[in-house]
């Protein structure tokens, strides 16, 4: 059943029904399928398309105002992300939220974001500790405003701002996904006032760091920024599984029904 709560969700979507003539089929299906990339990854990350929703082709494509072909391709690019499963002949659905998965993400995180930013502190500039620092006042700004659409592209674009300073295609090309898995973990924790300042000082010592080209200290913070973050979503998940005692995993639908 397409739901109006549901139809909220996809607030965004596009009003085009996909059709264009034949000399534009091709970049219009490209442009269709961005656009119920951008709406579909935004809902997921949020949480307002939550763990586990189903993601099926029809009620998709409906709500989102296009045909089924681009809505399939975008299914297809947040799989490639992490962010969807899609199992053959069983449909697609959002990706669980899990505390295995929560540990998972945030250690392959430090990993990887260590590699980098050992890299980043040796060849930081001038101009990428003003690019990081215009993000980071941005995030600051936009959380204060209560814009979180806005806070996390800020967010996104301190931390990646000081990742592209490493110079590493391929390392920063395999952090996307570990990152906008994250994100969603991020997105699930309440963040209570006091904790956002201490990440705001979290951020700062790692942009201090680069710019100061101090190798140890940079990974240093950039390891207690993850770590934290990944306690507060861990711990939260925890509290709220003792809360409410659950029936069965979120996530995948039931097969055989």
């Amino acid at each position: 059943m397409v739901t109006t709560h549901r139809r909220s969700v996809l607030s965004d979507a596009n009003d085009d029904d996909g059709r264009a003539g034949a000399g534009g089929a091709d970049r219009q299906h490209r442009t269709l399928a961005d656009s119920a990339t951008a709406v579909l990854h935004e809902a997921i990350l949020t949480g307002r398309l939550a763990a586990g929703t189903p993601l099926r082709l029809n009620e998709m494509a409906d709500l989102l105002g296009m045909s089924m072909s681009p809505v399939r391709e975008s299914i297809r690019r947040l799989a490639a992300l992490g962010l969807v499963e899609v199992v053959q002949h069983k449909g697609a659905w959002v990706m669980p939220l899990t505390v295995e998965d929560a540990v998972d993400t945030h250690e392959t995180r430090i990993a990887m974001e260590t590699a980098l930013i050992e890299r980043a502190a040796t060849r930081f500039t001038a101009q990428d500790a003003r690019r990081a620092e215009a993000a980071l006042d941005e995030h600051i700004a936009a959380s204060a405003r209560g814009d979180a659409t806005a806070a996390r592209r800020a967010h996104t674009e301190f931390h990646f701002t000081i990742y592209r300073a490493a110079g590493s295609r391929w390392l920063l090309r395999g952090l996307e996904p570990v990152w906008e898995n994250s994100e969603r973990y991020r997105f699930a924790t309440v963040t209570p006032t006091g904790q956002n300042e201490e990440r705001v000082r979290e951020h700062r010592a790692i942009l201090d760091a680069c710019a100061a080209g101090d190798v140890a200290a940079a990974v240093a913070a950039v390891q207690v920024h993850i770590q934290n973050a990944a306690d507060r979503v861990i711990g939260k998940m925890n509290t709220d599984a003792a809360a409410v005692p659950a029936t069965r995993a979120p996530g995948r639908p039931r097969t055989g029904s």
